[in-house]
């Protein structure tokens, strides 16, 4: 197989371990390919837009973020520098994991990815400088659908008390506070 599917304590999010070909120069792996995905039992969704973010410090912390539907986003994470601890949290009204969360360290060096599906909150905080994070996203950025829940309200441990954060996630919600506009589907 190409690529480790790994599931977490949540259903649906998963975690993908890319099969890395070596030798003297170094190493080539494919971090996207649906029809290996497919024939492995992975159907995830189409993906339309990537994005790439770059942190120069350790301990800045983007999220917990999502879109709400109509352009709620599934979203597939690497980091492809440094290393990251991502996080997704569920967020569909009626799921029994509803409020859950799981953390999975992604490194440029383990070559993990984490599959985040729509209808989850999602972020991470950089662990070492550098950072560069990558990910595949299944609707286009929709600024009148952005919105994001206060990353110190669910008791998740970001591994330290004073993230850098944007002014966004600053002033976003707790999850306490926060309305959800997914729902399980079962």
């Amino acid at each position: 197989m190409l690529t480790q599917i790994t599931p977490t304590s949540l259903p649906d999010v998963l975690i993908l371990t890319p099969r890395r070909f070596g030798d003297a120069r170094g190493w080539f792996c494919e971090t996207w390919n649906r029809t290996t995905l497919a024939a492995a039992g992975c159907d995830l969704p189409d993906f339309v837009q990537d994005n790439h973010s770059f942190s120069a410090l350790p301990g800045t912390l983007r999220g917990l973020h999502y879109q709400r539907p109509p352009h709620a986003q599934a979203k597939l994470v690497r980091c492809s520098r440094g290393a990251i601890w991502d996080v997704a949290v569920d967020a569909r009204r009626g799921s029994p994991c509803y409020g859950q969360w799981v953390g999975v360290e992604l490194s440029a060096d383990n070559g993990q990815q984490l599959f985040v599906p729509a209808g989850f909150l999602h972020g991470f905080i950089t662990r070492t400088p550098d950072c560069e994070v990558q990910y595949k996203c299944s609707d286009i950025y929709a600024p009148a659908c952005d919105g994001a829940v206060r990353w110190d309200s669910l008791g998740i441990d970001w591994g330290t008390r004073a993230p850098i954060l944007s002014a966004k996630d600053s002033a976003a919600p707790a999850f306490a506070d926060f309305t959800t506009p997914f729902s399980y589907d079962g």
